[in-house]
């Protein structure tokens, strides 16, 4: 099964005729309202992140209401923000599940906000939706992983700038899951395309200087820079690398930037060049882009900020969680989950995404950019990519009571040295 925006609207579209009043009292009638759950940053270091997916996932059950809800039921949108606050994080998640008895919960920006939250929602058994790229291996029949994975991105970033600017790579990581197993990953696609990782160096995400650092890569004989630093506080790796004139003679790209618009929070001159590889940018050059786009700085009008993977797959997998609801004919975590595995896909704005079924991760579309004027310019596509790091250690068919965060196993099943 396949669904678009336009044709789930049209599918419900006779409801939209109903007067309000008529419409609501047709929800009351339906058992009572949906509920959707999310929890995403809206202050503190990560906001960057998570502000524009509270924004795409609003619109999107807006859009699913104004059209007549999900199977005659009003969705009802709760949002939390956990403040980049772990213990937040697990307040909130115990929140959703126990007290606000929520249908799906669409949360976590760090992979440690994913794994404080994922046991308490599996034990109340409370479907989870997981939308932000992350470093794979999470093998769990209740969370779905939206968010694209190293062998998705960085197995075609790695090799590609490495062509364009030399095989010596220095690479610099946040300071906690996803920056220590990425940079695993990169530094395994730089030995198999015949390069040397250098140096890698790691950085707690409320660091700020990196003037040592900078130096350090100046030093190295370096050819590019590979960068998976998060949050608001690295974005001053970017500005002072620019300052140093580093940006000039050591080219820099990276795993995570963009994902929180830092390419509208630094000038063109100390981004231009950067290359980066995602399953969306608000460039890609399709009606059905197009369309999203339009919609979405309509809706937010001058407050609109840019459209990244992060907020593309907030609404997409809103969007096909919508679809597997309808084809299970309920909001039930089991038969919802059956829906999603059984070949649920939804054509959105990055493309066509659906389930993979051993790993409960997405198949997707994947794109390379260059980054110019503080626009992404695609260069390169690749179509419908399957999570193969995840499925070296996942199989949900063969073992469908998996519930771990695996990704030791996964680095040695790709050979990599832990």
């Amino acid at each position: 099964m396949s669904i678009s925006r336009r044709s789930f609207l049209r599918s419900t579209a006779g409801v939209t005729l109903a007067a309000p009043a008529l419409i609501n009292s047709a929800f009351a009638a339906s058992h009572g309202p949906i509920k959707f759950v999310s929890i995403l940053d809206q202050s503190g270091g990560l906001d960057i992140y998570g502000a524009p997916m509270v924004d795409a996932t609003r619109m999107a059950i807006d859009e699913m209401n104004e059209a007549g809800g999900l199977l005659g039921r009003e969705i009802e949108l709760k949002v939390y923000d956990p403040q980049s606050s772990i213990q937040f994080y697990t307040q909130f998640a115990t929140q959703a599940a126990a007290g606000d008895k929520a249908d799906v919960v669409h949360a976590g920006i760090t992979s440690a906000s994913r794994e404080a939250i994922r046991p308490t929602l599996a034990r109340y058994e409370t479907l989870y939706f997981y939308n932000t790229l992350y470093e794979g291996g999470v093998c769990d029949m209740n969370n779905f992983c939206t968010g694209s994975t190293p062998a998705q991105t960085v197995e075609k970033l790695v090799p590609y700038t490495m062509k364009k600017w030399g095989k010596k790579v220095y690479i610099v990581a946040a300071d906690y899951n996803y920056g220590h197993i990425t940079a695993q990953w990169v530094q395994k696609y730089v030995r198999d395309n015949g390069g040397d990782p250098i140096e890698v160096e790691f950085f707690p995400l409320d660091v700020t200087n990196f003037g040592p650092t900078i130096k350090k890569i100046q030093s190295s004989g370096a050819d590019m820079v590979m960068s998976a630093l998060v949050g608001g506080a690295h974005v001053s790796f970017y500005r002072q690398y620019a300052a140093a004139g580093m940006n000039k003679s050591v080219p820099v790209a990276s795993t995570t930037f963009g994902v929180g618009n830092e390419h509208k929070l630094i000038s063109a001159e100390e981004g231009d060049g950067m290359i980066c590889a995602y399953s969306y940018f608000e460039e890609i050059d399709s009606d059905a882009n197009r369309d999203f786009v339009a919609r979405f700085k309509a809706r937010m009008g001058a407050d609109a900020p840019a459209l990244n993977e992060l907020a593309a797959r907030s609404y997409e997998a809103a969007y096909i969680w919508a679809e597997a609801v309808k084809a299970a004919g309920t909001a039930d975590r089991m038969p919802v989950i059956e829906a999603l595995r059984s070949g649920v896909a939804y054509d959105g704005p990055s493309g066509r995404v659906d389930i993979e079924p051993k790993t409960n991760h997405l198949n997707q579309n994947v794109y390379l950019a260059e980054l110019k004027n503080q626009s992404f310019n695609i260069i390169e596509s690749y179509v419908s990519q399957p999570p193969t790091d995840t499925l070296m250690v996942c199989d949900l068919v063969a073992n469908p009571d998996q519930s771990v965060f695996k990704f030791e196993n996964g680095l040695k099943a790709a050979g990599i040295d832990i």
